[in-house]
């Protein structure tokens, strides 16, 4: 590195966390070292910053961590925007740990707060990390890919039982507000009814898909169903584990699987059991494919800072990593494409 450095770079990692982290983060070192950056590791997201947590992050620090799943530095889903206290506590804090320039990586709620700070006029690139492939600007997040090979297997495993005791498999996957992992994994893993918060089904057509399929010799049946998925006159309450908020104001789903295992079971008469794959889906190492994107997204972002951008959101379009204002990726959720909903409906039942 550079005797006279350029300024410290802080970098954290907010929300859930997923394979394909420590990917970003070994970029980023490695990529600033070269520049003539210091970095600096703020601790478990959000929170680091409150309670000015941090650690110097050196080639030393990131060697081996790109296999790893999780994040080195540790993330959390503290919201400082919720007081007024918190917001200028960040802001001064920044300041105080000698932090020049920030890079937050995380999904829609961290990336909010970035947002904020750009607006503040701090120097801040977003870098967007979700499994639930749902921040619009981007084609993909890395995390979704690693996850979606989890469910996919998944799926593999539980035909061979659901086929050798002809019963019926429900299979809940995270998607709090979008369907990707479902639809994806569901495609991939040759599922007979993909259920997802972008599209109400009654329970009477999902029924009816396993009836047809049973009328056919086939006495077994795959639905994978997203933990937001809403059946279709419902009450359009979102089933929750617990009517606890986190600081961003969400509940924490979970159940709807038992829920449609049962009306099934209640309504068709075919034995029927649920699995919900949980925390599953974040863990472990990263697919190829989610190293190489952390790893150019890292790239991607130092270099933002090195050529002057800040309140930029780095993204991938087709092949090429880019950058758009953090502000314009955070207008709506991506939504599963309907053409792609199409295509895994021609394989229902």
């Amino acid at each position: 590195m550079a005797e006279e450095s350029k300024g410290t770079i802080g970098i954290l990692t907010g929300g859930g966390d997923c394979p394909g982290l420590n990917a970003v983060i070994r970029a980023v070192v490695r990529r600033a070292d070269m520049l003539g950056y210091r970095v600096l590791g703020v601790k478990n997201g959000w929170q680091g910053m409150l309670k000015e947590l941090a650690e110097p992050l050196t080639l030393r620090e990131v060697s081996g961590i790109l296999p790893r799943g999780g994040t080195i530095i540790g993330t959390s889903r503290t919201n400082p925007l919720k007081k007024e206290e918190d917001k200028n506590k960040v802001k001064e804090n920044m300041k105080k740990m000698g932090i020049d320039y920030l890079i937050a990586v995380g999904g829609e709620d961290t990336l909010g707060v970035a947002r904020f700070l750009a607006a503040e006029g701090l120097r801040v690139v977003g870098v967007p990390k979700t499994i639930d492939n749902d921040v619009e600007g981007t084609d993909q997040t890395f995390g979704f890919d690693t996850a979606v090979s989890i469910v996919t297997e998944a799926i593999d495993r539980l035909h061979t039982t659901a086929e050798s005791h002809q019963r019926v498999m429900v299979v809940e996957v995270m998607g709090r507000h979008t369907g990707w992992i479902a639809t994806v994994a569901g495609l991939a893993g040759g599922a007979d009814c993909i259920l997802i918060p972008e599209k109400a089904v009654p329970i009477d057509e999902v029924c009816d898909i396993i009836r047809n399929r049973h009328a056919r010799g086939k006495l077994f049946s795959i639905v994978v169903v997203a933990e937001g998925f809403q059946l279709a006159g419902a009450d359009k309450e979102l089933v929750t584990k617990s009517a606890r908020l986190d600081q961003f104001g969400h509940v924490q789903l979970g159940g709807i699987g038992e829920i449609l295992a049962s009306e099934i079971e209640r309504r068709t008469g075919f034995e029927t059991r649920v699995t919900v794959l949980g925390h599953i889906q974040r863990g472990g190492s990263p697919t190829a494919f989610d190293r190489v994107l952390g790893t150019r997204y890292g790239v991607k972002a130092v270099d933002l800072i090195n050529e002057g951008q800040s309140g930029m959101m780095v993204c991938l379009r087709g092949n090429k990593i880019t950058a758009i204002p953090i502000s314009d990726a955070l207008t709506k959720l991506k939504l599963v494409d309907p053409e792609l909903v199409e295509t895994a409906e021609l394989f229902y039942g």
